[in-house]
């Protein structure tokens, strides 16, 4: 196949983003006066519901004593309320520099955007944590780089459904077999082959490292002249990371 485009999940694929979200709940719980804390084993778990106001949702549905006899439960209006108030706590830290892009991501991008492919991002995040991280971790230019950004709620089904693909399909005017995805949990994998379109994963902290045998590779990271990627299944990589060249390979060796 001729690869024209990458289109990239954010948490976690990105940036190692999810304990900066963690903090970030954990905050707008203690402000709202809700007496929750998520602590990271819980928050892996959490992590299998995509989006923050479902995961809140979900979190009220199900744990033990979330809703304490007597008060009233949430609506989703003070759900919303309670999101929001994450995401202004997510995007403060991540402005002060709490959260980083992850090996090789800036200079696949910048060496992508040279030779003219196309970038793309689809997320179930909020537009503003995407555009925060983009600032904050690549300058002023960095929502730039990205002709498509489909996120948040742009589309009613989350990952692992394949609408967020299909919706960042739809705006490049492209067929998902002339891209490329990079995810790191088996929702973002599922949803992305939904949409026809072949995987990258670079697993993360919280993305796990079992279920990803659909992707074309799995990398530990992208990699970097002093940390090389290391190939964790699937196709072999030539050389020490992944590079535009070593995309194109990959891209070249999907049958159609």
């Amino acid at each position: 196949m001729t690869l024209e485009a990458l289109i990239w999940d954010v948490d976690g694929t990105l940036a190692e983003t999810e304990e900066g979200h963690r903090a970030a709940f954990n905050a707008a719980f203690a402000e709202a006066g809700l007496g929750w804390r998520w602590d990271a084993a819980l928050y892996g778990r959490l992590l299998e519901v995509t989006g923050g106001k479902e995961r809140i949702r979900h979190y009220l549905d199900t744990a033990p004593g979330a809703v304490p006899p007597g008060a009233v439960p949430l609506d989703d209006a003070a759900v919303a309320r309670l999101h929001a108030a994450k995401t202004a706590h997510y995007v403060a830290a991540v402005a002060a520099g709490g959260v980083a892009l992850r090996p090789g991501v800036r200079r696949l991008l910048l060496e992508a955007r040279d030779v003219g492919l196309r970038l793309a991002i689809a997320t179930t995040t909020t537009p503003a944590n995407v555009d925060a991280l983009l600032a904050a971790a690549l300058g002023p230019e960095g929502p730039g780089l990205f002709e498509v950004v489909g996120a948040g709620d742009a589309v009613a089904r989350k990952k692992p459904a394949p609408d967020i693909y299909r919706l960042v399909l739809e705006r490049l005017r492209l067929p998902g077999a002339r891209c490329l995805a990079f995810e790191d949990t088996v929702n973002g994998l599922e949803a992305a082959r939904g949409a026809g379109i072949p995987v990258v994963v670079t697993t993360s902290l919280y993305g796990g490292t079992a279920g990803f045998g659909a992707a074309v590779t799995v990398v530990n990271s992208l990699g970097e002249a002093d940390a090389p990627s290391r190939v964790l299944a699937g196709l072999p990589l030539l050389g020490p990371v992944v590079d535009v060249t070593e995309l194109r390979r990959l891209a070249a060796s999907i049958d159609p």
